[in-house]
């Protein structure tokens, strides 16, 4: 049985995981935490791409064209999940089925974090787990999708 194919969209400052505010985000970089994620998401039949971009429109585009490639999409949008009104747009315009995704507990945090503009959009919500954050979306997603 061939894997499904997952995509994981990492937003603006993601890149920088394992060196800012390592408090929040720990010590461990964010292409090691990347390797991870494609192993686990492999041995639970998954195949995941990962897409990071600092650029709102980037991030749309890549949803706009993934429609026929992939089952479901796993986003952590970063700080655009408070304010973009077009990725939210774009995640309502296709039918695949997103779940969003934070490391840090976004309630914990500044009040402006504690509201998500793209929730609605999305079948459910993790947060607040690290890097376990991407395995739980992954066992999620796999759920979703009907393995």
């Amino acid at each position: 049985m061939k894997n499904k194919k997952i995509l994981l969209l990492l937003g603006p400052n993601l890149n920088m995981v394992g060196v800012r505010e390592k408090i929040i985000y720990g010590t461990e970089s964010a292409d090691n935490i990347k390797e991870q994620i494609i192993s686990y998401a492999y041995n639970i039949g998954l195949d995941v791409t990962i897409f990071q971009s600092n650029w709102e429109g980037a991030l749309i585009d890549k949803i706009h064209e993934s429609v026929d490639d992939f089952e479901g999409i796993i986003i952590n949008a970063g700080a655009l999940t408070h304010y973009s009104y077009a990725l939210r747009d774009a995640i309502a315009s296709v039918r695949l089925p997103f779940i969003e995704v934070h490391m840090s507990n976004i309630y914990s945090r500044e009040e402006f974090r504690h509201k998500s503009v793209i929730a609605d959009v999305c079948v459910g919500q993790i947060s607040g787990f690290g890097k376990n954050s991407y395995f739980l979306s992954l066992n999620a997603m796999k759920e979703l999708i009907k393995l």
